[in-house]
């Protein structure tokens, strides 16, 4: 194949690529945009609120791209994607914390072990992306009127690989804490023949959609400085910039649609998306059926 139809259809797949991307992220920002009025911007901000418009916004999902080549907006875009990494990082711990029932021990555990984290990617964007002779932005010019930027990567992969691995282990430890006391309340719950919390099984079950979503991102940020085939890159590349985005916000915003379908006996701003879990038990009735009639027996209502 001649450089000219190695440019055409690196052009192409670019092309298609850049349209799915952009038509998935606007095709789901517009399925949540009512609920994220309500329980956005038609509500009082609280920590989880940041958090969320981190994600949602800061992740590189809404950017400007200008007509001339910049590596200037090639490295904000990483280091942005970045920082929505360890936001999602960070509402997996303050969920923890929530779960263990506010406990100042694994917080402090969690964010010890999470800096150390954050200073890898700090290093890591410093070392893999913010210099010129690692990673640079070249633009491919097919005609006058036909052009494209494309990445040289001058390093291999193994910096990237090696600095994803303390990441997976982190979040192999934060997925495991979130089984540990899945695997606690379930006993419980079923001593006392209740039904589990929702919003327990909803959490833990986040926490693990969220660590095969960052194992994902780790292996394919890794396998980016690899010589691929423009196929396998740009398929690469579109999972890695509609996946994450999409769903990390989506998951926040589905525990606050449950929540307000709930009746909640105390509300919490700090803890609102994990509200039922941090509210005080109360009594409510509970009916049992039975063949000509039914039964009301008070019993500690499930938070």
């Amino acid at each position: 194949m001649s450089g000219l139809e190695e440019s055409l259809r690196a052009l192409d797949w670019n092309n298609n690529v850049s349209v799915a991307i952009i038509t998935l992220i606007s095709y789901e920002y517009m399925l949540q945009f009512d609920k994220e009025v309500t329980f956005v911007w038609e509500r009082q901000w609280s920590v989880m609120t940041y958090l969320y418009l981190v994600v949602r916004y800061f992740g590189g999902g809404l950017f400007y791209i200008p007509e001339a080549v910049s590596y200037g907006m090639f490295v904000f875009m990483k280091w942005s994607f970045s920082a929505y990494l360890c936001s999602a990082e960070v509402i997996l711990i303050w969920r923890l914390y929530v779960l263990y029932n506010q406990s100042k021990l694994i917080l402090y555990v969690l964010l010890g072990l999470f800096l150390p984290i954050v200073a890898l990617y700090i290093g890591m964007d410093i070392f893999l992306w913010s210099r010129p002779s690692a990673i640079s932005v070249k633009e491919i010019i097919i005609t006058p009127n036909m052009k494209y930027c494309t990445v040289v990567h001058r390093i291999g992969p193994m910096p990237a690989i090696y600095a994803s691995i303390p990441v997976i282990c982190y979040d192999i430890f934060l997925v495991v804490l979130a089984i540990i006391v899945l695997g606690k309340h379930l006993k419980e719950r079923k001593g006392l023949k209740m039904k589990p919390n929702t919003y327990v099984v909803m959490i833990v079950r986040y926490h693990v959609i969220y660590f095969v979503l960052n194992l994902a991102s780790q292996i394919f940020m890794a396998i980016l400085w690899a010589h691929l085939s423009t196929a396998v890159l740009n398929l690469v590349l579109l999972f890695k910039n509609t996946a994450p985005l999409i769903i990390a916000p989506h998951l926040i915003i589905s525990i606050w649609d449950t929540h307000a379908n709930e009746n909640c006996v105390h509300v919490s701003t700090t803890f609102e998306d994990c509200v039922c879990w941090t509210s005080p038990p109360a009594l409510e009735p509970d009916i049992d059926f039975h063949e000509g009639g039914s039964r009301v027996r008070s019993i500690l209502a499930p938070n």
